[in-house]
């Protein structure tokens, strides 16, 4: 089942359930994969409606930092339950070892030898990763190399 379809069937259960918190989150990101399938006018792939889910998880972890600094514990927890939501959708996240066997692997292909070449690097680790990491601690774990 696609993702799309998935979020359509939970959306329905949610409105049923009178599920708010979740409803709202579901709807939010129907929202977003509609709205880039009209920029595109097509249907969407699953790899794009896991770029999508990637950028709204980004957006949500950014703002909890965010409200957490601001000292709004009640909006950053409103933020963590609906970054849990949207990683449902999102495919498995690996740990910092199955990224270091990507970046093993990228490393002994593109063999980089300075910084400079950073972005070769990157751009090959996120292409094989396709949302199974957060691309802050990628660029952590590149930079270390």
């Amino acid at each position: 089942m696609a993702i799309s379809q998935q979020v359509d069937a939970d959306l329905k259960a949610a409105l049923k359930a009178r599920d708010q918190a979740k409803t709202s989150c579901l709807r939010l990101i129907k929202a977003a994969f509609n709205n880039k399938a009209k920029e595109l006018k097509r249907e969407l792939e699953q790899d794009e409606e896991i770029k999508i889910l990637g950028s709204l998880a980004k957006q949500r972890r950014d703002s909890i930092e965010q409200f957490t600094k601001g000292g709004r514990q009640d909006l950053a927890d409103q933020e963590k339950a609906e970054l849990a939501l949207i990683g449902l959708y999102m495919p498995a996240q690996l740990d910092e070892a199955g990224i270091n066997a990507v970046l093993d692997e990228v490393f002994a292909e593109i063999q980089p030898q300075s910084v400079k070449e950073m972005g070769q690097v990157m751009k090959a680790v996120m292409a094989r990763l396709q949302g199974q990491a957060d691309g802050k601690l990628v660029n952590q774990l590149v930079r270390q190399r």
